[in-house]
């Protein structure tokens, strides 16, 4: 959806300062720190504030909690530590929970790799710990420990939502396809992927939708987005959610990546469109 308002300048700091306010929930003075923002950091800090927050973040077309859920997700996948721990703090400020925001890395650790969850998740545990002004955070639980049967059970009823029933009903059929197409890799997938991660109710299968197109977005993975995109407006992603992932990516993956995330997705739409 284009956004074909004019405004002025003053109206967009007008909105930055109002982001911002929302990100330390009025803690913290928005003009004293966009100048102090300007002062250390010359353009760099203008456009922190007009571009980042008053282009981007004040835009209707995704909540703020949405938005949060996107950079995080891109934060943790490409390793920016000190914007994560930042970050991290500015969702709970947006309505993500904690369990949601750790929800975030079971899937980096799918999409993007083990070392950057694992690196994510100490950045995340360390501000934690800040907010809640301890040196240890209680005890976790750990995830369902479940046997193969149960994992390909669920992982059959997680691709009937992916796919909007267009995959196998039958868990060895539907497996079988991506073994014989992928190998180990695609068993692997089926059992953790779909099987023990997408299946887990800590975070909605829309929002698993946001952060798995954020991850693919930020690393260039077209190919996965061809499938993935779809699988988004299965879960009740509109159009116009998907296109504003990429607008987010502007900023926090950079141009490059939005525009091949977004010609991915135009393609994605025409496969859907032609297929309807």
């Amino acid at each position: 959806m284009a956004d074909t308002a004019v405004r002025t300048h003053a109206e967009r700091r007008a909105a930055a300062l109002e982001v911002f306010e929302r990100f330390t929930n009025g803690e913290v003075d928005a003009e004293r720190a966009q100048r102090s923002m300007e002062r250390r950091l010359g353009a760099l800090g203008t456009f922190a504030f007009d571009v980042v927050m008053g282009d981007v973040w004040a835009r209707p077309q995704l909540s703020r909690r949405d938005r949060s859920l996107i950079v995080i997700t891109v934060l943790a996948t490409i390793g920016s530590s000190e914007e994560l721990s930042l970050h991290t703090e500015v969702g709970l400020n947006h309505g993500l929970t904690r369990t949601e925001i750790e929800e975030i890395l079971l899937q980096v650790a799918a999409y993007a790799g083990f070392p950057m969850a694992m690196a994510a998740s100490r950045v995340v545990d360390d501000r934690f710990r800040q907010l809640d002004g301890v040196d240890r955070l209680p005890e976790r639980s750990g995830g369902a420990e479940l046997d193969d049967d149960e994992r390909e059970r669920r992982a059959v009823e997680v691709r009937q939502t992916l796919t909007a029933g267009r995959a196998s009903t039958d868990p060895a059929s539907d497996m079988g396809r991506l073994v014989e197409h992928l190998g180990e890799v695609g068993r692997i997938a089926y059992h953790w992927a779909f099987g023990d991660l997408w299946s887990r109710d800590e975070l909605s299968r829309r929002d698993r939708s946001i952060v798995v197109i954020s991850i693919l977005t930020a690393l260039s993975r077209t190919d996965e987005l061809a499938f993935h995109v779809p699988a988004g407006l299965n879960h009740g992603l509109t159009r116009t959610e998907i296109e504003e992932i990429m607008v987010q990516m502007t900023i926090y993956g950079g141009i490059p990546r939005a525009v091949e995330g977004t010609h991915a997705m135009k393609a994605a739409f025409a496969k859907v469109d032609a297929r309807s």
